[in-house]
């Protein structure tokens, strides 16, 4: 089994003494049953799953009264299966497509006597009305492909290989020659191949290309049948053009999506839905231009200037459709392959956490990512020729007077090195720029002794 950071927060969920549901959203093909079932194999007596699309009729076990006794009696009839109370996970997969099972979490929680986990693709897709959210009985985790680390670790790279990577990221240290060598060559091979489990398995197996390739496009085109039967109406039309135009919008010189290529008609209200529908299902990931790069970003989001970035770089190298892999492979990531080289860092920055901006003022020019994290904001620049000592805008953008950076930062095919309030990392050290997460508890209190 290709070793997921989700299951670390499975076990970190089954640590807590009174747990809500776990409910793991994400995209198609990203492994989240795969990684729940063996998370439930390991470390629970009993096991029930129920999955409501390849077994639609578990849909029944909801569709009458939902509480907690009728379920469980329904559940235990319809499985067939042991459920021992305090030793027992509920797996309810693709849940969205039984509302009412999503309904009936609260009362089945509330109940107490075993362990729910529920997963979807789609989820954030309202294809199906929910009658009523078990908010304040869930626990939500969102779960991407596979991030250049869990990537590493399918490779055989050991653990302490990526601490000692860490350590000259965090200390500013110089890479070993051979080592960094090494390290480009497999982020080439991320490139093309990607986070989804099922292709990086294939790729760990057999190393063929050619075989990951057919298995990704596969993905791809079960993206396309999934639009044509979630997607309602005339968004089918609009969602299917702007996933298929991605790549073509990507290979543009700015990379902005320029709605005109796509409809020269079009207006961007019209499409609103269309961009949300293929971001909520975890498809693509939008990155928006900011006012200015100052927090809060989200504040000063345009949201009429924005980037689109694919899920998964390896299916963005699949859909372009030009044979690109063999070049990458051997470290050709010149400006054609620019857009391929951001989509993998966006990608990668979702995966640690951070919400996409970019900037592009017309006096400064384009910074690829602006990040906030916490209240502090980093400007990361994305390099993928020899000239990457060279950054005019970052430039113009760190004299802005009135403007504070923590830090401004160059991904590039050198090693690490710092010049001049810019530090330059090799691309591969992206999985080590992670986001502020804040603690779990924030206690505040009021001293009230000094009123009368």
């Amino acid at each position: 089994m290709l070793y997921r950071k989700a299951y670390d927060k499975l076990l970190e969920w089954k640590s807590q003494p009174r747990r809500k549901a776990l409910c793991i959203m994400g995209a198609r093909q990203t492994g989240k049953t795969t990684v729940i079932r063996h998370f439930g194999l390991d470390h629970y007596e009993c096991f029930v799953e129920v999955n409501f699309i390849t077994d639609p009729d578990g849909a029944k076990i909801f569709g009458g009264s939902l509480d907690a006794d009728t379920i469980i009696t329904n559940l235990t009839a319809y499985t067939r299966k042991p459920m021992l109370p305090g030793k027992t996970l509920v797996f309810l997969d693709e849940i969205q497509a039984c509302p009412d099972a999503r309904t009936a979490i609260k009362f089945l929680v509330e109940d107490g006597r075993f362990d729910y986990i529920e997963s979807g693709s789609l989820l954030g897709v309202k294809y199906r009305e929910v009658r009523s959210y078990p908010v304040g009985f869930e626990d939500l985790y969102q779960m991407y492909p596979m991030d250049l680390e869990e990537y590493l670790w399918a490779n055989g790279v050991q653990s302490s290989t990526i601490q000692y990577l860490k350590e000259c990221y965090d200390k500013g240290r110089f890479v070993p020659e051979a080592i960094h060598e090494t390290m480009c060559k497999l982020f080439y091979s991320y490139l093309v191949v990607g986070g989804m489990p099922d292709v990086v398995q294939t790729y760990v197996d057999t190393h063929d290309i050619a075989r990951v390739i057919a298995r990704q496009r596969e993905i791809l085109e079960l993206y396309r049948l999934d639009i044509a039967q979630y997607a309602q109406g005339n968004d089918k039309i609009k969602i299917r053009a702007i996933f298929d135009s991605i790549p073509s919008q990507l290979n543009d010189k700015n990379r902005r999506f320029v709605l005109a290529a796509l409809d020269p008609n079009g207006r961007q209200l019209r499409y609103v839905d269309s961009f949300n529908w293929l971001a909520d299902a975890g498809v693509a990931l939008p990155c928006y231009n900011v006012e200015e790069p100052q927090p809060p970003l989200r504040l000063n989001e345009k949201h009429n200037l924005f980037k689109l970035f694919l899920g998964d770089t390896g299916l963005l190298c699949a859909a372009c459709m030009e044979n690109v892999q063999f070049s990458i492979l051997n470290g050709d990531l010149q400006i054609n392959m620019g857009s391929i080289l951001e989509n993998m860092f966006a990608q990668q920055l979702t995966c640690n956490g951070f919400h996409l901006n970019y900037f592009d003022g017309k006096k400064t020019g384009e910074i690829d990512f602006v990040l906030q994290n916490g209240t502090g904001i980093s400007l990361v620049e994305v390099k993928s020729g020899n000239d990457y000592r060279h950054h005019p805008a970052l430039d113009k953008i760190r004299g802005v007077a009135g403007w504070h950076f923590d830090r401004s930062v160059v991904f590039c095919k050198g090693n690490v090195e710092d010049g001049h309030g810019v530090t330059y990392y090799p691309w591969y050290m992206i999985m080590f720029l992670t986001a502020f997460r804040p603690p779990k508890e924030m206690k505040y209190e009021v001293d009230l002794s000094a009123l009368p």
